[in-house]
């Protein structure tokens, strides 16, 4: 890195670039690729509704211990360090899927990966932020959280291509090793354009002044709606693909995956702008109407054209909520930003776990996942009064 430092020096786009890279990595491979890999599991091992569900719960058991991790840090060191070593660990994880076929192996390897995510996303996020405050540049992390929802478009091509090419030979194996493949090329820029940080940083970040921060009521209220989300974003963000083939559409899973990531690309760029319009609570509370939609729509009918377009609806939406959510805790508690996300997330992530378990035992049992989805909605209707109340504080 010293060395990088010598030739040129970091900017907004170079820092933002990598933490971009690092999305991509952390959460569209080693978590999100997982989901478009669903069918193909399912078709060449036998994978039950349920047991897909239970891989993606320990993912999320994964993220909560990751949160822990991030939530007890307070150096800023550390958290550099976890941050590049998180990004090696997502690397295996994806890697150690193709080599064995024993659920045992599964479990721990998305157990990890979700360590990985938290590492990535969380430390990430909060080192982003630290350079851009330090550097006097504009707090707006829509470029920087665009990463998740290219990530989703990376891991979907990867996997339909991957199930094309030469590696379709090895079958699903061949898949999981193209996407580690990626990664692995996506972990070089995530670590080295990513900056250390410097002890003026390091000392700014032991004087916190808490004196404008927000009520504790405003925070529970705001952690409330985030976990109502939780819900609902996760039964879509594990299941989307194989939902599409319960319709049935068959064989376009992936697809409508693919269009998830392409909606939730560009989003926080929207939302970043309609929150300058209406505020960042009133575009979240749009954000959540827009989701709940998307679950009726995915419910409602069985054409193409109407899963297309709650696909699109999802993805928009779900990247929408989480960040306007997490920039404005960036913008709120600056300093001390990152622990506050943590704390915020440690019950988006409890939703994260039992969401994908309930609802996959649902499914295998009623052979739809319509009332899980109902159910979801329900929820996010809750969630919804949290963010009306949360005006009055």
């Amino acid at each position: 890195m010293l060395f990088l430092e010598r030739f040129f020096q970091p900017n907004r786009y170079t820092v933002m670039f990598g933490g971009v890279c690092a999305l991509i990595l952390t959460m569209g491979i080693a978590r999100y690729s997982f989901t478009p890999m669903i069918p193909y599991m399912q078709n060449q091992t036998g994978m039950s509704e349920s047991l897909a569900g239970w891989l993606a719960g320990w993912s999320y058991i994964g993220y909560l211990a990751g949160l822990f991790i991030v939530w007890l840090m307070r150096d800023l060191r550390l958290k550099d360090y976890f941050y590049r070593y998180g990004l090696f660990i997502a690397v295996f994880t994806t890697l150690i899927m193709a080599f064995h076929d024993h659920r045992l192996v599964w479990y721990l390897s998305r157990f990890f990966a979700g360590i990985s995510t938290a590492l990535g996303f969380m430390l990430g996020t909060g080192l982003v932020l630290k350079w851009l405050m330090h550097n006097n540049q504009k707090q707006e992390m829509g470029l920087h959280f665009a990463g998740a929802g290219l990530g989703i478009i990376t891991g979907a091509l990867v996997v339909s291509f991957a199930a094309e090419s030469l590696m379709g030979g090895l079958g699903w194996r061949g898949q999981w090793i193209a996407l580690a493949g990626v990664g692995a090329l996506l972990l070089v820029p995530a670590f080295l354009l990513m900056p250390f940080p410097k002890s003026e940083q390091i000392e700014q970040a032991v004087n916190i002044d808490r004196s404008n921060e927000p009520s504790k009521r405003w925070l529970t209220l705001l952690t409330i709606a985030y976990i109502c989300a939780g819900f609902s974003n996760t039964v879509n963000i594990t299941f989307t693909s194989l939902i599409t083939e319960y319709v049935p559409l068959e064989n376009k899973g992936t697809i409508m995956w693919l269009y998830v990531g392409i909606a939730a690309a560009p989003a926080p760029f929207i939302w970043d702008r309609v929150a300058r319009r209406i505020g960042y609570l009133n575009a979240i509370r749009g954000a959540f109407a827009i989701n709940i939609a998307s679950n009726f729509l995915m419910t409602a009918t069985t054409s193409y054209s109407a899963i297309f377009l709650s696909s699109i609806l999802f993805g928009f939406a779900f990247m929408g909520i989480v960040s306007l959510t997490l920039t404005i805790i960036g913008n709120k508690y600056r300093y001390r930003a990152t622990q506050v996300m943590a704390q915020l997330t440690l019950g988006y992530c409890v939703a994260q776990i039992l969401s994908p378990i309930i609802a996959g035992i649902i499914a295998e049992q009623s052979g739809s996942f319509n009332l899980a989805l109902f159910a979801v909605s329900g929820i996010m209707v809750l969630g919804m009064l949290c963010l009306s109340l949360m005006k009055r504080e």
